[in-house]
């Protein structure tokens, strides 16, 4: 959206500089025209600003239709960094150990390249941020996908908008067979600040919970995932401020959610996100 030169600046120098892999580069302005793009790069300019997910998708879509497709998307958000010139190239290698994986999440860290904040650990058992492991969650902005899982099954949901359309990937992904891989010892890094610095945050955080529990859970585990993280986000919005947005996109949520495309995953998925240690209620 141009509204960040100087992280924007840093984000495309860092990945310019990747070594061991041929990397194409596609530049998505959100309701602009992209004011920096590196020579040779894909420039997508959306007329609107129709959130990141949609901008996700934008550049993935231009990519595949302007030469033979990569074998992995890499979304990089313009305020992270690489920190070390063979992140990518160590991503791809630790995909290939873990075959079954759809996705690989690096570690993302401050710029002191120690500073983990629990959220961005991608599994509930966030202490040791540096335990890599199988998980069921993805931080969006940081992420490799295999091509072939992305198309299968249809890339992220744009509707959200912003917020929780990694774990709608994520499960979608679990429900096609594959699964996620935290790839702890390699590391991204990017400002620490936190969601709540956007104005849509409360708002949009609760209503996608809602329209992902809509669309993907079997109808006995909604009220139990409903009720869990109602608590959770009325506990937090009382604790850290927000709570009137919170209702409101509660509210949205809930009257809005049948515009959500309803496909249940099978108890099967339940069992295998459970066994990997995070139970689609929590």
């Amino acid at each position: 959206m141009n509204d960040r030169p100087d992280e924007e600046a840093a984000a495309q120098a860092t990945l310019l500089a990747q070594k061991g892999v041929d990397i194409r580069v596609a530049v998505v302005g959100n309701g602009c025209k992209p004011e920096a793009v590196p020579p040779g790069a894909l420039t997508v300019c959306l007329p609107k600003n129709i959130g990141i997910p949609g901008g996700r998708n934008a550049g993935a879509h231009a990519l595949r239709n302007a030469n033979e497709p990569a074998d992995w998307l890499y979304f990089l958000d313009n305020d992270a960094t690489f920190p070390r010139p063979d992140v990518l190239a160590r991503l791809v290698a630790e995909a290939g150990q873990h075959p079954e994986a759809a996705w690989v999440q690096p570690r993302l860290t401050g710029p002191d390249d120690t500073t983990t904040p629990r959220r961005w650990v991608p599994r509930l058992r966030a202490s040791d941020p540096g335990r890599a492991g199988r998980v069921t969650s993805m931080t969006e902005g940081v992420v490799l996908i295999r091509r072939d899982a992305f198309d299968t099954v249809g890339g992220w949901e744009s509707r959200m908008f912003l917020y929780h359309e990694g774990t709608d990937l994520a499960w979608r992904l679990y429900e096609a067979g594959w699964s996620g891989w935290y790839a702890a010892s390699i590391r991204m890094h990017h400002p620490l600040t936190t969601p709540a610095r956007h104005a849509l945050y409360h708002r949009l955080a609760a209503r996608n919970r809602i329209w992902i529990a809509h669309r993907n859970l079997p109808t006995p585990l909604l009220p139990l995932y409903l009720s869990v993280w109602t608590a959770i986000t009325l506990a937090r919005a009382l604790r850290g401020g927000g709570l009137g947005e919170t209702l409101r996109g509660m509210h949205e949520g809930w009257t809005t959610r049948r515009t959500q495309p309803r496909r249940p995953m099978s108890w099967r998925t339940v069992y295998r996100l459970t066994a990997t240690g995070r139970p689609p209620i929590i």
